[in-house]
C-alpha cells in the first residue's frame, strides 16, 4: 500500500462515525444482482483447493425454505439492520437442503422488507466474501435472491458472537487465554484485509459481528458496510455515518476485553458512558489497570500481559495517524503477549510451630 493510504488498528475507528470511503464523484446505482454475482464469480475462479466450498451456490427461495423449515421463528439465531438470521441444515455433499440435524448446519440471513439498505449490503457481502476467502473471515456459501427478499447462507458458528459471552450472563466467563486467542482471530482477520490486494475497509467492526466457532476460533461476519480501500492517490476520508451504534475500533474492542463493559453503555452515568475515555487514565499503570480489569476472570491472568495490551490500546489512540500502529503490528504485539504465561501465585505456608 502507498504512504497515502497506510491504514492503522484505529483507522477502522471513531464511534458512530467512519473515515473512509471511495471517492464520491459519482454514486451509482447498485448493479443488477444477476450481472454482480457472474463478475464476482468470475473474477474470483475457484477458491483456494483447502476450502470446501469452491464456487458460491444459487439457491431458490423454496430451497431456503426448506432448508429453514419455512423461517420458523424458533430456527432464528438473530436480527440486525439488514434483517433476520435463520438456523438451517444443508447436506454435506450437494449443499442442497436437508433435514434438521442430518448434514451441517447453516446461519441463513433473510433481507427485511422494509430496510432501505437491503440490496446494497447483500451485494457488499456478495463482491467481498465471494472473492476473499481467509480463516477467520466468516465463510459465504450462497446466495439467493427472489420475489424482491436478498438471502445470504453462511458456515454456522457454534458458539455465536463474542458480544454474547462479554456481556451477557452465561454459565462460564471467558477466560484470559480465550479472549487473547479471540483477539488474535479477529486481528489477523483485519490483517487480512488491510493488506489484500484490493485493500479492503471493514466498516462495522465490533464485538456483535465477531463470531466464533466451537474452538472459540475468531471469525469477522458482517460485511455489508465494507468497502475496497481507494487506489491512486485518491482521498478515502468521509464523514459519512456508517454502521450502528456501538460500532468499535480496536482499541475499543481490547478495552472491552479488558474490562468485560461494552464500548458505549447508555445505561452508565454521563461521563461513564464511553469506555475508552473513562478507563483511559488507568491504561497507564498496572496498579490502576487491575481496578478496571473485568472480575469474572477472577484475577486470573498475567498482569505483565494486561499492561502490555493496555499500551498498545493507548499507542492505537495516538492523535498523530502516523503514531498509530498498523493492524500487523498489533497483530505482531498480541502473538508476543500470548506467549507470556499466567502463574498462580504460590501463598506461603505458615511456620509449623
Amino acid at each position: 500500500m502507498g504512504n497515502c493510504f497506510r491504514k492503522t488498528a484505529a483507522d477502522d475507528n471513531k464511534i458512530h462515525k467512519n473515515e473512509y470511503k471511495t471517492p464520491t464523484t459519482n454514486n451509482p446505482r447498485p448493479s443488477p444482482p444477476e450481472r454482480l454475482v457472474k463478475e464476482t464469480v468470475e473474477e474470483r475462479g475457484e477458491r483456494p483447493q483447502n476450502n470446501s466450498v469452491p464456487k458460491l451456490i444459487k439457491y431458490t427461495l423454496d430451497e431456503l425454505r426448506s432448508a429453514t423449515r419455512n423461517f420458523r421463528p424458533d430456527t432464528v439465531l438473530g436480527e440486525g439492520g439488514f434483517g433476520r438470521v435463520f438456523k438451517g441444515w444443508i447436506d454435506k455433499n450437494t449443499f442442497k437442503p436437508s433435514r434438521v440435524g442430518v448434514g451441517i448446519p447453516v446461519a441463513v440471513k433473510k433481507s427485511n422488507p422494509d430496510s432501505l439498505q437491503g440490496l446494497e449490503e447483500w451485494q457488499s457481502e456478495v463482491q467481498l466474501l465471494g472473492k476473499f476467502s481467509h480463516p477467520n473471515l466468516v465463510k459465504l456459501i450462497g446466495y439467493c435472491w427472489e420475489e424482491s427478499q436478498f438471502l445470504l447462507v453462511y458456515e454456522y458458528m457454534q458458539k455465536g458472537s463474542l458480544e454474547s459471552h462479554l456481556f451477557r450472563r452465561g454459565p462460564k466467563p471467558l477466560s484470559w487465554d480465550i479472549r487473547l486467542k479471540i483477539a488474535i482471530g479477529a486481528a489477523r482477520g483485519l490483517a487480512f484485509l488491510h493488506t489484500s490486494e484490493k485493500s479492503v475497509i471493514y466498516r462495522d467492526f465490533k464485538s456483535s459481528n465477531i463470531l466464533l466457532d466451537g474452538d472459540f476460533n475468531a471469525k469477522l461476519s458482517d460485511f455489508g458496510l465494507a468497502k475496497f480501500g481507494p487506489v491512486n492517490g485518491k482521498s478515502h476520508v468521509t464523514t459519512r455515518i456508517m454502521g450502528t451504534y456501538g460500532y468499535a475500533a480496536p482499541e475499543y474492542m481490547a478495552t472491552e476485553m479488558l474490562t468485560g463493559r461494552a464500548a458505549l453503555d447508555t445505561n452508565q452515568p454521563t461521563g461513564m458512558q464511553n469506555l475508552v475515555e473513562c478507563t483511559m487514565s488507568s491504561l497507564h499503570a498496572k496498579k490502576r489497570l487491575k481496578e478496571v480489569m473485568d472480575p469474572n476472570m477472577e484475577e486470573q491472568y498475567s498482569l505483565r500481559a494486561a499492561f502490555q495490551i493496555a499500551q498498545l490500546i493507548l499507542k492505537c489512540l495516538e492523535s498523530k495517524p502516523k503514531k498509530r500502529p498498523s493492524m500487523e503490528e498489533v497483530l505482531e504485539t498480541l502473538e508476543k503477549v500470548e506467549a507470556i504465561k499466567y502463574k498462580p501465585k504460590v501463598k506461603k505456608r505458615s511456620a509449623v510451630r
